[in-house]
């Protein structure tokens, strides 16, 4: 895909519906790429610069506040979604219980193709981190990690996190790629569209969910 096609492509991104539990979300057609992250990762930063928009996709100012899966459409066929932030520790128990029931509901999609993972390069696989990963390893879906806010380490720190958070990835899961970025510097930006825009193809062979 060009640059032109890929920019089109991203930027026709609209905001299609908030699903709150599994009866919401949208028919299993087409393809669909999944954002993940702890709350303050740069989530929404991160899908609003691949996007090549300002603030389609809105960070809460309150952490844990996001309670459900937002589902941006690219065509009638391609979705972006945006899953709820975890990890903070304000939000009640009960309410955790169900973002795990409504996660692991939208992870046997068989419309996803790949999970983006965004995790703030100064504190990169967290136990919930590694958790997220663990769980979507068997169902055999795609993943590529997003070392956000690097923009904040110099040059030297930043090949230094990255080759130890490639370490740190061998152990949880070989099959996921990894790479820099900044929303805020456009760092990585362009790798990260491609990687996207190749899971949304219609060439792309779906993963069998459950192996």
């Amino acid at each position: 895909m060009t640059k032109q096609a890929l920019m089109s492509l991203f930027r026709s991104a609209e905001f299609a519906l908030a699903a709150y539990d599994a009866a919401g979300m949208p028919k299993e057609v087409g393809a669909e790429v999944a954002f993940a992250g702890r709350s303050n990762s740069g989530k929404s930063t991160a899908i609003n610069a691949i996007l090549g928009r300002k603030a389609l996709a809105h960070a809460s100012k309150s952490p844990g506040r996001t309670q459900t899966i937002n589902f941006f459409r690219l065509t009638a066929r391609q979705y972006l979604v945006d899953l709820p932030g975890y990890g903070y520790a304000a939000v009640p128990r009960r309410e955790t219980e169900r973002w795990d029931k409504l996660i692991s509901a939208y992870m046997s999609r068989t419309s996803l193709r790949g999970i983006v993972l965004v995790m703030d390069i100064r504190r990169p696989f967290t136990g919930l981190d590694r958790r997220l990963l663990e769980w979507i390893t068997p169902y055999g879906t795609g993943c590529h990690i997003l070392l956000t806010k690097a923009d904040k380490l110099s040059a030297l720190q930043q090949t230094a996190a990255l080759a130890d958070a490639d370490k740190a990835a061998q152990r949880v899961a070989t099959a996921c790629t990894m790479q820099l970025f900044s929303g805020r510097t456009g760092l990585g930006t362009a790798t990260a569209r491609h990687v996207v825009a190749a899971w949304l193809s219609p060439n792309k062979k779906p993963p069998v969910k459950g192996e």
